[in-house]
């Protein structure tokens, strides 16, 4: 049997899960990673994606869409601050769609700003790639 660790996530909404699990994969900004038991500490930004639990004890979801965040790795610990969070049995297309419309109109916002700024319209189009991407993920 694997090693566990505690796995809590957190929305300002509520308290998603705290649970015992075999390992986390975690859509982080700079790429995908899995931690497991005895990992070594980090931080790491969340993008929009599908956060995943291994070996989940008592029936406990197993997957939650996240807009973003961070990921706190610690030892046996992995605790994750999503800025918005649902397990992905409650993502529907009117929900994703409602998270990609808010993102487009973002980008729109920053692309008129006009401030000759490029690190704001460029960040705003990811955001757009990456809930287009979670989209195609969950609903297929």
């Amino acid at each position: 049997m694997a090693a566990k660790l505690q796995f809590d996530l957190v929305s300002p909404e509520r308290r998603l899960a705290s649970v015992a699990v075999e390992g986390v994969q975690i859509p982080g900004t700079d790429g995908d990673m899995t931690a497991m038991a005895d990992h070594a500490p980090m931080i790491t930004t969340l993008r929009p994606g599908v956060l995943r639990l291994d070996g989940a004890e008592g029936g406990a979801e197993t997957a939650y869409f996240v807009t973003g965040g961070f990921a706190d790795v610690a030892g046996p610990t992995v605790t994750v601050l999503a800025e918005q969070a649902l397990p992905v049995s409650e993502v529907t297309a009117e929900v994703i769609d409602g998270f990609i419309a808010d993102a487009r109109a973002a980008h729109e916002k920053a692309l008129s700003a006009g401030d000759g700024a490029t690190t704001n319209a460029d960040a705003t189009a990811k955001l757009v790639a990456d809930m287009e991407a979670a989209r195609g993920l969950i609903l297929g």
